[in-house]
């Protein structure tokens, strides 16, 4: 069941609003010559997940900014099932800073067992109609874990910004 969100003319938004789930099945054209996952491939899949998210939570066209972390946990192989799970993490002004955690899901588990395999933090720039930076709305956390993503993503705007004042590159 969808649940019904506000307009993006809307200030305010949840991270329910805009969380997004997407599955595929790895299939040949996915795989190394192991047949692993290409991390490429994942890095695709993340890359998508996390633009529809910045869509729904800003009701306009997104661009990736840059990808924070991208941490390959385990591998994922040929026939598994993965499943992407993106929500909002922070905003910023024109600024989302989403994760999306990466799971293999057990297909013999009866209870669909996951096992996360990577978890990546991207941020994304809302684009006006005249493709310059514009202002999203602002986030607003529900739950302990959505107030303590809040935080986290807070911490890392933060570290971001002091290390673009020093010169550092800060992943």
């Amino acid at each position: 069941m969808t649940e019904t969100c506000p307009a993006p003319e809307d200030r305010i938004r949840t991270v329910a609003c805009s969380r997004t789930e997407q599955v595929h099945v790895i299939m040949p054209g996915d795989c190394n010559q192991s047949f692993r996952l290409f991390g490429g491939r994942l890095m695709e899949w993340v890359d998508v997940v996390a633009a529809v998210v910045a869509r729904r939570h800003s009701g306009c066209e997104v661009t990736t900014a840059s990808i924070d972390r991208l941490d390959f946990l385990a591998p994922a192989k040929l026939n598994d099932l993965v499943v992407l799970q993106g929500r909002l993490v922070y905003v910023g002004h024109s600024s989302m800073l989403i994760c999306v955690d990466t799971f293999v899901e057990d297909p013999e588990c009866e209870s669909a067992q996951r096992t996360l395999v990577n978890r990546a933090f991207v941020t994304m720039i809302a684009l006006g109609r005249d493709k310059r930076p514009t202002g999203v709305p602002a986030l607003l956390p529900e739950t302990e874990a959505e107030k303590a993503d809040y935080e986290l993503g807070r911490a890392r705007r933060e570290a971001a910004r002091q290390a673009a004042h020093a010169g550092v590159n800060p992943a």
